[in-house]
């Protein structure tokens, strides 16, 4: 688990020089969990649908962009990232992990592969 020493030496603080010490991953984890309204199985397929659904949005922006020359602002790119990572919080949480260990995963996977010089090529367990 990347402690605050870690994030100190990383400099992410450095990033976020306003903010409260408070552990933003696990808030909205916790937040993510309130605005969830299906259960069980059903709420799987309703959070998995909804990530497609939600990435797939952030693509065809990025189609339309390329093929028609489309412009979109900032703000509406990262509303749709935004939901990308509300339906992936939700996921997460559905198997137990939440937000901050989705992350600590993530890096921990990206690194260990940039480490290895495997970054490119394609496969889970490269």
């Amino acid at each position: 688990m990347i402690s605050e020493k870690d994030l100190e030496s990383m400099g992410y603080y450095d990033m976020f020089p306003d903010a409260d010490p408070v552990n933003w991953a696990d808030f909205y984890s916790g937040w993510v969990e309130k605005k969830i309204l299906t259960e069980g199985q059903e709420r799987l397929f309703e959070n998995t649908l909804g990530l497609v659904g939600e990435a797939g949005e952030v693509a065809e922006k990025m189609k339309k962009l390329v093929r028609d020359s489309s412009r979109f602002t900032n703000e509406e790119i990262m509303n749709e990232l935004g939901d990308v990572v509300f339906y992936a919080t939700a996921l997460a949480n559905i198997y137990g992990r939440g937000l901050q260990e989705l992350l600590e995963l993530n890096i921990k996977k990206l690194d260990d592969r940039q480490k290895r010089n495997k970054l490119r090529g394609s496969g889970d367990n490269r």
